[in-house]
């Protein structure tokens, strides 16, 4: 039976996202928890749904890694001013902190914030996100359709109803597997146990997993680095520690000398310790090496590239980047760059093979929107499968999408001189492997390459 035109109106009407809903976040770590100081400055009550059991669940897997940027770069404006409002007194702006300083020293406090901590929802995994009565084909009204929410937790499943969705969830959760086709290398499930995925803390917390054994670090990012130089220090006490590196690329790629034009010294400077771990015979080279499987010899692992073998290892260190989890957002209208699984307006911004020399503009709203309105993805997991998000970046997207959400169309414009570089981006032949990059925050442009 059709319905009558009044029948209509009245779902239309039912429909629509009535101004007490929520906007709901996914995330509470530093993007998901500046979103909800600034939309909660523009006088909204967002949700927010952590997977974890404390907000910054996430960071705390990389606690042990010092980070590339002081203090100055590492807190959202809006955020330090509520804290600010309270008696918290900010660290030193020139010191670079550990995940675990900037847990403790800036997250945990942001979140004890009684308005901030009424928002949070901890131990809720968003599982799924679709418009209410709407499937991704349906068009009708959909603009007008609250977003549903799917949650799980320990007492069972949960719906949630939001009038806009914002995923700050990050990618942490979901690292590539060390096959060189994207795909986990055939035998790799297998050995799960001996594969650690991140940057192990092989001097305290993992130290009997690797003291007096033989690693193999796959990747070619500042990860691996970070990765490396943990084992070496492991080795520097535990001197029958062996360590091997293993990248896919040419041996000119994986640790350049720290650029004297790089803004964040820090950076240079891991860079530069990474080369000479094997200038000086600390670790072993292992160069043009696609890992494509993964088979067991006694208890230890050999990797193969299709033509030779290396190992046997005791352990695997997969330090090669992670990937966006979009499968919860499958019913809704994303425009998403094919290759790198980004929002593709920004894409050509993040692109690696674009900006060997790590510059990214400032974007915001106009570079993150997406056909669904009022949905978008920030922080790392907006930039996909591209390395090396910037803190301090994706606080601008804050600034900027909530703006637009609360129609501040002014607002949501991104600051101009918002932008990085460490110097000119070279051809596209010589980009650097897609390897994880470690946090960092952003400073102001000091040059004028091509992406300037």
């Amino acid at each position: 039976m059709k319905p009558t035109p009044a029948a209509q109106n009245s779902r239309r009407t039912e429909l629509s996202p009535a101004k007490e809903l929520p906007v709901a976040i996914i995330g509470a770590g530093p993007i998901g928890l500046a979103t909800t100081a600034h939309l909660l400055a523009r006088g909204e009550q967002p949700i927010v749904f952590e997977a974890g059991d404390a907000p910054g669940a996430t960071v705390r897997s990389w606690a042990h890694v010092r980070m590339f940027s002081p203090w100055r770069y590492l807190m959202d404006p809006v955020a330090r001013e509520a804290l600010e409002a309270r008696g918290w007194s900010a660290p030193d702006l020139g010191t670079i902190p550990t995940g675990e300083e900037l847990l403790q020293e800036y997250l945990a406090p942001l979140a004890e914030l009684a308005p901030i901590a009424e928002c949070l929802r901890l131990d809720h995994r968003v599982v799924q996100v679709a418009r209410s009565e709407a499937d991704k084909i349906r068009s009708v009204n959909r603009e007008n359709a609250p977003f549903d929410l799917v949650i799980e937790r320990a007492g069972g499943a949960e719906r949630h109803r939001a009038k806009a969705v914002i995923d700050a969830s990050g990618t942490f959760g979901t690292p590539n597997p060390i096959g060189a086709n994207g795909l986990p290398a055939h035998g790799e499930p297998e050995v799960h146990n001996q594969v650690f995925y991140g940057i192990p803390d092989a001097v305290f917390r993992h130290r009997r997993r690797y003291a007096g054994r033989r690693t193999v670090v796959v990747g070619n990012g500042d990860s691996a680095l970070n990765a490396l130089l943990a084992l070496d220090a492991l080795k520097s006490d535990e001197p029958d520690t062996e360590v091997v590196w293993a990248i896919r690329g040419d041996p000119v790629d994986p640790a350049p000398d720290g650029s004297p034009d790089d803004p964040l010294p820090e950076r240079a400077g891991l860079r530069s310790r990474g080369r000479r771990l094997v200038e000086r015979g600390r670790v072993e080279l292992i160069s043009r090496f696609p890992v494509h499987s993964v088979r067991t010899v006694g208890s230890g692992i050999l990797l193969g590239d299709g033509v030779r073998e290396i190992g046997p290892f005791d352990e695997v260190v997969a330090a090669t980047g992670s990937r966006p989890d979009l499968g919860m957002h499958r019913e809704l209208r994303l425009e998403l760059d094919p290759r790198l699984e980004c929002p593709v307006r920004l894409a050509p911004l993040v692109d690696p093979e674009l900006h060997t020399c790590e510059t990214v503009r400032a974007h915001g709203h106009d570079e993150l929107h997406h056909p669904e309105p009022g949905f978008y993805l920030l922080g790392m997991k907006s930039y996909g499968r591209a390395p090396g998000f910037l803190l301090a970046t994706g606080y601008e997207q804050v600034r900027s999408v909530t703006s637009a959400l609360v129609g501040d169309h002014e607002g949501a414009r991104v600051e101009p001189e918002l932008h990085i570089t460490s110097g000119a981006c070279s051809s596209r032949s010589s980009a650097p492997d897609h390897g994880h990059r470690s946090p960092a925050a952003t400073v102001p442009s000091t040059g004028d390459g091509c992406c300037g």
